[in-house]
């Protein structure tokens, strides 16, 4: 976890996953870099939380991959789910709902959140079927938002397409999506 700036109530924090992600952010943005997966990007959301002050809203940037064919560019989350948590089987063992879809908007896109990095076609295709867009934090970020009462809201750029060579794209698209990325941010906060 790496905390850049101040938090403060009358701002938005942005919370990425890596450095490579955040490299153009306008300065006088406070950016919380989490680290990859759910329990880095939970964990480290409810500590700057827990540790106050609160900022007017999470705004969670990052790359994620395309679940369908065409997706491209900079896309708002409108609902969020946790594609490698079993909420339906939980729920029949305990009688209680785990990691329920979380909505966000009233438009836009839907992101599968996991510990996968989906680099593999059957794995992107068994996704399609319930989102458009896979990320590793998601969730977790409007999870921990949501469990303090702070509002939230999910920007992803598409970085790759989830399936077969999805790590290389990742790699070589990154700088140009934090570019992207950068740019929505100044256009809606700076």
């Amino acid at each position: 976890m790496n905390l850049r700036g101040t938090v403060r109530a009358d701002r938005p924090l942005v919370v990425l996953a890596v450095g490579e992600e955040a490299s153009y952010l306008p300065p006088e943005l406070p950016v919380l870099l989490t680290g990859m997966g759910k329990v880095n990007a939970a964990s480290a959301v409810a500590a700057v939380l827990a540790a106050g002050p609160r900022p007017s809203l999470l705004l969670n940037l990052g790359t994620a991959g395309a679940l369908r064919p065409g997706w491209a560019g900079i896309h708002e989350v409108a609902t969020v789910l946790q594609h490698d948590l079993d909420t339906a089987l939980l729920r029949t063992l305990t009688g209680e709902t785990y990691g329920a879809p979380l909505s966000l908007a009233t438009e836009g896109a839907v992101l599968a959140t996991g510990d996968t990095f989906v680099a593999d076609d059957a794995a992107r295709d068994r996704l399609a079927q319930r989102a458009d867009l896979v990320d590793m934090e998601g969730y977790a970020v409007a999870w921990a938002a949501a469990q303090a009462g702070v509002p939230c809201r999910l920007v992803k750029q598409v970085s790759d397409e989830a399936g077969e060579g999805a790590a290389r794209t990742w790699r070589e698209s990154v700088d140009a999506c934090a570019r992207d990325l950068a740019a929505w941010a100044a256009r809606h906060f700076a």
